[in-house]
């Protein structure tokens, strides 16, 4: 008895479907693992390293990089491809801006354990919110930073979390919103979560977004999107002319006089 050729659709739908998350999640993630990098540039830097362990048991690795006298700490959180040391140029500007840094490299990322995944992230960017907390900065005196997909672990992070304020570069409302643009109506039923508009909206403390204007990664009415969706306090900076990957440097010096100007306005 032969099997009608309709019977195999179900397999096959199910076969195409587990290739798209496939797809899906290396689309999401590009972490480079250690020793990939710029590692030799944590002498210069001063980076002291930092391992934090989650509460799901996950070993991670963090940079430390004090700035002298400062009351402010930020907690940096980055985007999906690299590890920490390609976030140099954060590092410094935050730095020379007013603020101590902790870098941390999520699951799977550089020398952390693991392998990333949206709640897991979640899981690494409580982790080193913690870790700010042990060495004494209370939430009035902690700045969560994120980059790219780091936006989203920020957003989610202040949800549950207090802070003294928040800086977003190149946010986006969900995935699924970025998984449209690349790939209209199959993309949001595979690529779904990291929903920071709606999260946003309950967010009280002071903002900053800031979002290229050329940015063929995460479009520039993304970033809108989701500076409308919070109350305020909060400021909106469009760098002209910059992409997704050339922020910093299309910014130039006014990229740490801005951040400057937004560590006064938050410091009680």
């Amino acid at each position: 008895m032969r099997t009608p050729w309709y019977a195999a659709l179900p397999i096959l739908a199910l076969a195409v479907y587990g290739t798209l998350l496939l797809v899906a999640r290396s689309l999401t993630y590009h972490p480079w693992k250690y020793p990939r990098g710029s590692w030799e540039a944590q002498a210069w830097l001063g980076a002291v390293d930092v391992w934090l362990r989650t509460d799901d048991g996950v070993r991670l690795h963090a940079w430390w990089v004090p700035a002298s006298e400062s009351p402010l700490a930020t907690l940096f959180v980055h985007g999906n491809g690299g590890n920490l040391t390609h976030r140099l140029g954060h590092i410094l500007a935050i730095r020379e801006a007013g603020s101590s840094v902790l870098m941390l490299d999520y699951r799977g990322y550089g020398r952390s354990e693991g392998w990333p995944t949206e709640a897991g992230l979640y899981r690494d960017a409580d982790a080193a919110y913690r870790h700010l907390q042990e060495l004494g900065y209370p939430p009035d005196r902690i700045v969560l930073h994120g980059e790219s997909l780091g936006t989203a672990v920020a957003v989610e992070l202040a949800s549950r979390r207090p802070c003294a304020g928040m800086i977003l570069e190149a946010p986006f409302p969900s995935a699924g919103d970025v998984a449209w643009r690349v790939l209209p109506l199959v993309g949001p039923l595979v690529a779904r979560g990291f929903g920071s508009k709606q999260r946003i909206a309950g967010f009280q403390r002071p903002l900053l977004v800031i979002h290229g204007t050329r940015d063929e990664v995460i479009p520039f009415e993304f970033g809108r999107q989701v500076y409308d969706a919070a109350p305020g306090p909060k400021w909106f900076w469009a760098v002209e002319g910059a992409g997704h990957n050339d922020l910093l440097q299309v910014a130039g010096a006014t990229y740490r006089a801005r951040l400057q100007e937004f560590y006064r306005r938050i410091q009680p």
